[in-house]
């Protein structure tokens, strides 16, 4: 059996996450208390007890994802004997890279969570709200999404924020630009093409104000070799030069989120057949079924969930 451990993104969230694992392992607990210091706010009461417009504010939203799926490596290791290290590689999808670094100590969890509510303010903060947008293509392939955005470019920037999975991409960009290659999409015959709900066009040009201050954040942050090379967005390879790494955290901001072809390299070349999700829902693990069928998904998000997925690694 080889696995990597696989963090996510924005969208997982819910009230009540991660209080199953605070409530059963100390170690879990420790993960919520160290970023609740590091914010200096009760980001774990928020989570537990809302509300929720509160949690889905991208600059609560991006911490506390890394809270979670933190306490869940953490109790993983503490109680059930499984590391990071056991891993061939790590991988997160946008917000869960960072979530990825602190995993294999490449950050510390702290500095994690002030990345994170540094990045999350600043992506909010990029595009004045109803500029821009975001929309889903189901049944696209990367071609189609190209050919789309081809056309809605003739009313401004659009792009491909993500290949999440075989037949899912999403567009970024300025609203005009995004709602033309939807509807190019659709004239093209694509099965689906949705606006999404979303607080800001992410992982477009648009973001480029946001990158400018991850560089700032980023460029005195102590940053360590990882314990396991972590396939990143921009690369979909493995990396494990700290400065690589810290460079492709500021294009990852307006560069698109390489997710399907991730995985396909880990599958293929990286002899991946298990990979393990921790901390909130199920998102990347029902994408896997989209991309390479046979993977093996684990959800890491509640006691049994370890204990089940620690029972597979030990055979």
């Amino acid at each position: 059996m080889a696995f990597a451990f696989t963090f996510p993104g924005q969208g997982s969230q819910f009230i009540g996450m991660g209080k199953s694992l605070a409530d059963a392992f100390p170690s879990a607990r420790r993960v919520f208390e160290e970023v609740n210091s590091a914010l200096d706010q009760n980001l774990s009461d928020l989570m537990w007890n809302g509300p929720e417009a509160d949690l889905t504010l991208t600059s609560n939203t991006q911490p506390a994802l890394m809270a979670c799926s933190l306490a869940a490596m953490k109790a993983l290791e503490a109680d059930f004997g499984v590391k990071v290290t056991d891993a061939a590689f790590v991988a997160g999808h946008s917000l869960g890279e960072y979530s990825a670094l602190a995993a294999v100590e490449t950050l510390s969890i702290s500095d994690t969570a002030k990345l994170l509510r540094i990045r999350g303010e600043a992506m909010q903060a990029a595009v004045p709200v109803g500029v821009g947008a975001m929309a889903a293509l189901l049944g696209a392939s990367v071609e189609d999404a190209e050919a789309a955005c081809t056309e809605g470019a003739k009313l401004g920037i659009v792009q491909i924020a993500n290949d999440n999975a075989t037949g899912q991409i999403v567009l970024s960009g300025e609203k005009a630009a995004v709602e033309a290659a939807a509807q190019a999409a659709r004239d093209a015959g694509v099965k689906k093409a949705m606006m999404l709900n979303v607080s800001a066009p992410f992982h477009c040009d648009l973001m480029q104000p946001a990158a400018e201050a991850m560089r700032v954040a980023l460029k005195e942050q102590t940053m360590l070799p990882p314990l396991v090379p972590v396939v990143n967005n921009i690369q979909a390879r493995p990396v494990s030069d700290p400065d690589v790494l810290r460079d492709n955290l500021v294009e990852q901001v307006t560069g698109r989120v390489r997710w399907r072809e991730s995985i396909e390299w880990m599958a293929g070349d990286g002899g991946i057949d298990t990979l393990a999700e921790p901390g909130c829902g199920k998102v990347l693990t029902v994408m896997l079924r989209r991309i390479i069928k046979g993977l093996d998904g684990n959800q890491l998000d509640s006691p049994e969930g370890l204990e089940a997925f620690a029972a597979k690694v030990k055979g």
